[in-house]
């Protein structure tokens, strides 16, 4: 199951108590206070690994609890502090306060972590308490109560580039033939219901990845479709490939369908409608004679200074090109922005 958004209630480890004792030996007249100090309580991590694809752990455990700090004891000896609780996240997590707070985090690469709910404090004992003029102190402190907070994750895909279009463009298709993802693929709309992830190898141990978004449709960022439940994902990518059905049997107009997933994307994000594209023309097996709508493509690209590559992704026809043109890009991207290709960077806000 893959869930990219969840509510949890956390729920903090209590601070043990402090004690009051005091010490009794054989032979020792005036033993003085000796009571030890309370455990701290566990804390709640949320730290984010590879290995992770979603968070539907969380669908089903919506309230995390850490354990609590044990009581001091006599002797001096401070009370178990509770264990943390260290939770897996898919990498690209955002930790956000529920009902649309601030960011606490966005653990955008593997191993970076969050304390999103520190366990009380342990209580003093009362050894701590004695001085010269109070030699037996039954003071003692309780321990603090761990913090309960309810947080709102958030999964944002880590992807170089993101494929986008309409339903049936054949983008399922595409990331089949560029990458070792194989997601279903079928000849009627939404066939994919959740984002895919694949890395496509370029040689010489470079690779890239690519994330297939569920098709948009004209009003996508109002809730119609998928769109408003995908968009998301495509907010850290580097680079669109656009791919566009441009078959005669679709009943669609190529052009019309760019223009209506830029409306859109700018109704989304601007600065997401505004990222490098890449157009992919696909099915051009399926034109037979009639080259008119690939053509008119063309002059729309060239308008717009934008690649355009004629594909077929069901025969692997044309797809080198795009590929290393791709690839161009990025790398080109990631220098200008200090990067690498293919791996998202980042430092985790509170941890």
């Amino acid at each position: 199951m893959f869930v990219d958004q969840v509510t949890v209630t956390l729920k903090a480890g209590r601070g043990g108590n402090g004690c009051v004792s005091f010490r009794r030996e054989a032979r020792v007249p005036k033993g003085g206070p000796d009571g030890g100090h309370g455990g701290d309580g566990g804390s709640i991590v949320f730290v984010a690994d590879e290995n992770i694809s979603s968070l539907a752990y969380f669908r089903f455990h919506p309230l995390i609890r850490a354990k609590n700090g044990a009581p001091g004891e006599g002797g001096n000896r401070q009370g178990k502090r509770g264990a943390d609780v260290r939770l897996g996240v898919p990498v690209g997590t955002v930790i956000k306060e529920s009902g649309g707070g601030a960011v606490l985090a966005d653990l955008a690469r593997h191993g970076l972590s969050c304390v999103a709910a520190r366990g009380g404090r342990g209580g003093r004992g009362n050894a701590s308490f004695a001085t010269a003029t109070h030699q037996t102190p039954r003071e003692w402190q309780p321990g603090r109560p761990g913090e309960e907070k309810e947080l709102f994750l958030e999964l944002k895909l880590i992807a170089d580039a993101g494929l986008v279009g309409f339903p049936n463009a054949g983008k399922s298709t595409l990331i089949s033939r560029i990458s070792a993802a194989r997601p279903l693929i079928a000849d009627y709309p939404f066939t994919t219901l959740t984002p895919n992830l694949g890395v496509v190898d370029i040689g010489e141990y470079r690779s890239f990845i690519v994330a297939d978004i569920p098709g948009l449709i004209e009003g996508a960022h109002l809730g119609q479709g998928l769109g408003i439940r995908f968009l998301r994902h495509i907010e850290r990518t580097k680079l669109l490939i656009h791919v566009l059905d441009v078959s005669p049997y679709s009943g669609r107009d190529p052009v019309q369908d760019f223009k209506a997933v830029m409306k859109e994307l700018e109704a989304f994000s601007p600065e997401v409608a505004a990222r490098p594209q890449i157009l992919v023309a696909n099915k051009v097996d399926l034109l037979g004679g009639d080259r008119s709508r690939l053509v008119r493509l063309r002059r729309l690209a060239a308008r717009r200074g934008i690649p355009l590559f004629a594909v077929s992704a069901l025969k692997g026809e044309g797809l080198k090109p795009l590929v290393e043109t791709a690839a161009r890009q990025l790398a080109e991207l990631a220098a200008a922005s200090g990067g690498g290709t293919g791996e998202t960077g980042g430092e985790a806000a509170g941890s």
